[in-house]
């Protein structure tokens, strides 16, 4: 009994005491980002057609289907041409700031915003992937993605520096950015746009309440208890919202494979044959043709395909098996990508599935890009995050001593890597202006 309670209090003291995977959580920000971003781009040439004023799927159809099911956008809030610019600009600039990892907690809110309203405005556009990036988006509202690979990290380690010399301080933009964010609001809510159904109005409040109540015991607090307290709700909350992150990941993969194996086409073996040849699904006709010449090739595709998916939840148990097929399936969606013309579909199932990568590989990673960039640099250039920083950072710049919690041994319990270095208790964090929850 005193060894399972033993496990369980320190089960318990790691949920609580640290954000675990932070290089995973970073991943996935970056992923995501990035994914949403280059799209918009590609597709800034037709977006009138896509999801503005010109598109087939009109402000009328939008707003029937809309008034049914109470899904939230925007774009909804007013036919106007020029609205339709602002939001999509919004969107372009909210991915690249969060692929950039500034002001993390606050751009992760406005990219979700950005996704869901262009999103719902057309519904019958996109592929599977916007699906996966619908859900991601309002996962990521509820990590603390910025503590690692962002500006918001370099921001807090030039912070700790300045400290160190004795100086102060003090962050405005935080403050300034929340306040805007609390007056767009306020504003909306005021003029009823925030109707339908209130899963997201609501999320909007909590995080702009909760970021709110942070400044207020991070600025006010007389004892360090209440800021520990909230670090510790902000801790168990990015915990909670990595592991649906794992888990949808892991539901995508089941139902898929599950799906696949009830199919005639797929239980004798040819059903990857015919979207080779779907003049929509073949961007390259000479590298399909190739692929589907032989038979053999197709059938071991085809059923290589469908015990991946199936196998994939259940080698989470064995480390070097999940591996092996992390690195098969992020193939298999780099083909996809390519020989059929899904490039974004693809971005972001490989982004879903950098979950679940050691962090001692992703650590190598972002320190051999590191090195990289770093030999570009002309001496005296900026200076680069450290990949390999002990101290915990949140959302808008606070930072934190590292070692209160560590991570989990590599694929034990879903979760990659042991890393105490990148655990810190932000709640002790010293110094502290910055606004907003913690990332």
């Amino acid at each position: 009994m005193n060894r399972i309670a033993l496990s369980v209090s320190g089960g318990i003291a790691r949920v609580t005491g640290s954000a675990l995977g932070p290089y995973q959580s970073a991943v996935i920000r970056i992923g995501f980002s990035a994914t949403w971003l280059l799209f918009l781009l590609r597709e800034f040439p037709h977006r009138h057609e896509m999801y503005g004023p010109d598109a087939p799927w009109d402000f009328g159809l939008a707003q029937q289907l809309i008034g049914q099911n109470g899904a939230f956008t925007a774009l909804m809030w007013t036919d106007s041409r020029v609205w339709f610019e602002i939001v999509y600009a919004l969107a372009v600039l909210a991915a690249a700031l969060l692929l950039l990892g500034w002001r993390t907690r606050a751009m992760s809110v406005v990219f979700m915003v950005g996704v869901l309203s262009l999103q719902n405005r057309s519904v019958f556009m996109g592929d599977g992937g916007d699906n996966v990036l619908h859900l991601m988006s309002i996962y990521l509202v509820f990590t603390r993605c910025g503590r690692v690979w962002s500006l918001d990290a370099r921001r807090a380690r030039l912070d700790r520096e300045a400290r160190a010399r004795g100086e102060r301080v003090v962050d405005r933009t935080g403050p300034l950015l929340w306040v805007a964010l609390g007056a767009v609001l306020v504003g909306v809510t005021a003029a009823g746009r925030l109707g339908g159904d209130p899963t997201v109005p609501v999320l909007l409040w909590t995080v702009w309440t909760a970021s709110a109540l942070w400044w207020a015991v991070t600025r006010r607090a007389k004892s360090s208890e209440p800021r520990i307290l909230l670090d510790v709700i902000a801790n168990i909350v990015h915990n909670g919202a990595l592991l649906v992150i794992m888990a949808e990941a892991c539901l995508i993969y089941a139902t898929a494979g599950w799906y696949k194996i009830q199919g005639s086409r797929w239980q004798d073996g040819t059903a990857v044959y015919y979207p080779l040849h779907l003049d929509y699904f073949s961007p390259w006709p000479a590298l399909a043709d190739l692929m589907s010449v032989s038979g053999t090739i197709v059938m071991l595709v085809t059923y290589g395909t469908v015990i991946v998916q199936v196998a994939f939840p259940f080698t989470l148990f064995n480390r070097r098996v999940k591996n092996v097929l992390l690195v098969v399936m992020m193939t298999e969606h780099a083909v996809i990508a390519t020989v059929l013309g899904l490039p974004f579909f693809s971005l972001a199932m490989i982004a879903a599935d950098a979950v679940f990568l050691p962090t001692s590989f992703l650590r190598r990673l972002g320190d051999w890009v590191a090195r990289a960039w770093g030999r570009r640099l002309p001496r005296g250039g900026p200076v680069l995050p450290a990949q390999r920083d002990r101290h915990s950072v949140d959302a808008d710049g606070r930072s934190g001593d590292g070692g209160a919690g560590k991570e989990p041994k590599d694929g034990r319990d879903g979760r990659d890597g042991r890393d105490g270095r990148d655990g810190g208790d932000a709640g002790q964090a010293e110094g502290a202006e910055a606004a907003g929850a913690p990332a």
